[in-house]
């Protein structure tokens, strides 16, 4: 394979779309452009002219002695249309408010009408001119509290609602009105369904999309286009009922010698049975990547013949090298600490042909504190004077640049160092999918195409049981949950910042990204749901949810990079320096308008997809037109010899 370094690196600046049902925060005010709704701005424009349109004909037909209190009453009803909130199929209005008030900290309070459904939360005022409209999918939401609101009229209360997605929304009302009530009540239930054992909402999401997204990751498919089975490697069904390990897949790739009743000893060695299986083999060189969690090595240094020889068995089906290096995700410390616990790590003296090497990787309890700083930093308002140094103080950037130095390191040892590697972390549904969907991700052209991407994501996370239900808190009231971290939001972070470093080695565009996040959150899709195949399996998911891929691939030019070109066998080593890190303004800073890009980059970006596609139609009609000329040259050299021909070049 070729290798791609980047010492530069050069970011350009791109404004996220609006995911289908998914508000991006939104004043038309704010951003100087004409806001959608997700049933499509232009039949709403369509059903409000109809409207007018037939009042004024009413109106015009109307009796001048009573024209005035009917008009007063077509006005009324136009306004409450107009405040109306777009559905999309399946989607059904719980609580209505009015006379709300929206507490923005950009441009201060806007009245207007709340609406709440089973799906989201919609904040629309028809005083403003163009509308303001607020949209937040419940899912993103972490917390609901009241709060009093000084300063908004005598007797006012209000919600603050804390998001996962780095914004707070304020609204505050009048006290005594019983809607405001069934507001806060409704907000509450619907945005922590499963608190009150309610589904969520992707269940009763109905959509049509032409295309089927759980047909995207097809386990046997994508390990044939790897190259599997081999002499070395055989795909096992030995999972199909979950008995061996109920947070791995059905189907696993294993070393074709190891034994049945071998395994089941190397699965009792290993936390939550979590054994070693193969995510990726080189094409050439035959190096692995495999995945697991820690031994149960235990303060006594416990041994397990079977897993010792399992690991060796891994090294040797690699014939170009006689080593094998263990990359512990772990701080040394931390490894240690679970050691004396009842976990802890590969000792080089049980597993003399090993080297094991400390990523210094920081745990979810530290990325969650990280996050939280950052979002202090950004959001509602920032800081000129001190925003490097905020930024700075709240170690993001840093731990990014760990994340991603450890999976540059994975790749390439296993590309020039043609050795196979075996990662793991504690558990190894956390940090170990991070490293290895990194550098999977490296090494493999495949998967930064946008099918190729949502493979490595159904594969590495989903299906590899990172716990996306707990780690996120769908519909969960808890916010406190200890276990809650933005451990696949810091994934995409590194994924975004190799796009910036690798402009056009992706086929996908930062909007594609941005869209992923979203939906991590809303629960408008089946696709992140759940904390393990099995439970996916049990709550059948796949039969009565949609698949986000469904929707993202029904509109392959939203999400399209132009300036793609396939790097096929391209080896990507991005620099893992703070000083080619960036903070992705784009995603962390979207919700403030002063923020946002001054040009409106989404759109020039189909513009240039379009004339991308116009240039390569006119390159073949022009190769077709020298063709016929080459034909047509040699038809009259054959009938006249003597007759020189000019030769035609292109270039495009």
């Amino acid at each position: 394979m070729d290798r791609l370094s980047n010492t530069e690196g050069s970011a350009g600046v791109r404004k996220p779309s609006r995911p289908v049902g998914l508000g991006l925060a939104a004043s038309a005010a704010d951003s100087g452009e004409p806001l959608e709704s997700p049933t499509g701005s232009h039949v709403e424009w369509c059903k409000q002219l109809i409207a007018a349109t037939i009042s004024s004909q009413i109106s015009a037909s109307v009796p001048d002695t009573i024209s005035r209190d009917y008009r007063n009453l077509r006005d009324g009803n136009k306004v409450a249309q107009m405040e109306e909130a777009p559905l999309i199929p399946g989607e059904s209005i719980k609580a209505i408010g009015k006379d709300v008030m929206y507490i923005c900290p950009f441009i201060g309070a806007v009245s207007g009408t709340l609406t709440i459904t089973d799906y989201r939360l919609y904040f629309k005022s028809v005083e403003r001119d163009p509308f303001f409209i607020l949209e937040v999918a419940l899912g993103v939401i972490s917390r609901v509290e009241k709060i009093g609101a000084q300063g908004h009229g005598e007797n006012s209360c209000g919600i603050e609602i804390v998001c996962k997605d780095m914004r707070n929304v304020r609204f505050a009302y009048k006290k005594e009105e019983q809607s405001k009530l069934e507001i806060f009540e409704s907000l509450i239930k619907y945005a922590f369904p499963l608190s009150s054992d309610l589904p969520l909402f992707a269940f009763s999401y109905k959509e049509k999309f032409p295309v089927n997204g759980w047909k995207v990751y097809d386990p046997i498919c994508e390990y044939k286009r790897q190259g599997l089975p081999n002499e070395s490697w055989k795909i096992s069904k030995l999972n199909s009922s979950y008995e061996l390990c109920d947070t791995y897949p059905a189907i696993l790739v294993l070393p074709t010698s190891v034994k049945e009743d071998d395994l089941a000893k190397v699965a009792a060695f290993r936390t939550r049975g979590r054994i070693p299986v193969l995510s990726w083999i080189h094409p050439e060189s035959q190096a692995t990547i495999t995945r697991c969690s820690q031994p149960l090595v235990g303060p006594n240094d416990k041994r397990c013949k079977e897993d010792e020889k399992y690991l060796q068995t891994i090294m040797d089906a690699n014939a170009q090298s006689h080593k094998l290096i263990i990359f512990d995700a772990r701080q040394t410390t931390v490894a240690e600490t679970n050691k004396a616990k009842g976990g802890g790590y590969e000792c080089e003296s049980s597993y003399p042909y090993a080297e094991i090497v400390f990523l210094e990787i920081h745990n979810i309890h530290v990325i969650r504190e990280s996050l939280r700083k950052l979002k202090e930093s950004v959001y509602p308002l920032t800081d000129d004077a001190r925003w490097l140094s905020n930024v700075d103080s709240s170690h993001w950037l840093e731990n990014i640049k760990w994340l991603l130095s450890g999976a540059v390191r994975i790749a390439d040892k296993v590309e020039s160092g043609k050795t196979s590697v075996v990662v793991h972390c504690s558990d190894g549904w956390d940090r170990t999918a991070q490293l290895t969907s990194l550098s999977m991700l490296m090494l493999d052209s495949y998967y930064r195409t946008i099918k190729g991407f949502e493979v490595l994501i159904e594969k590495e996370w989903i299906s590899f049981g990172h716990r996306f239900e707990m780690r996120v808190g769908h519909g969960n009231e808890n916010h406190a949950d200890a276990d809650r971290s933005p451990i696949f939001l810091q994934f995409i972070d590194c994924v975004w910042q190799m796009t910036v470093q690798f402009p056009s080695a992706f086929e996908f565009n930062e909007i594609f990204l941005v869209t992923i996040l979203d939906h991590l959150y809303s629960c408008l899709f089946g696709t992140f749901l759940c904390n393990s195949e099995q439970q996916r399996v049990k709550k059948e998911v796949q039969m009565n949810t949609l698949s986000l891929w469904s929707y993202i691939n029904s509109h392959l030019d939203e999400f399209t990079n132009p300036f793609y070109v396939n790097y096929e066998s391209h080896v990507l080593y991005p620099v893992a320096s703070l000083r080619h890190l960036e903070l992705w303004v784009n995603y962390y800073v979207r919700w403030n308008p002063r923020m946002r890009p001054q040009m409106p980059v989404h759109q020039q970006l189909k513009e240039l997809i379009a004339l991308r596609a116009e240039l390569q139609k006119r390159v073949e009609e022009l190769q077709r037109e020298v063709g016929n000329r080459s034909v047509s040259s040699s038809s009259e050299r054959g009938a006249s010899p003597s007759q020189a021909s000019t030769p035609v070049h292109t270039f495009v």
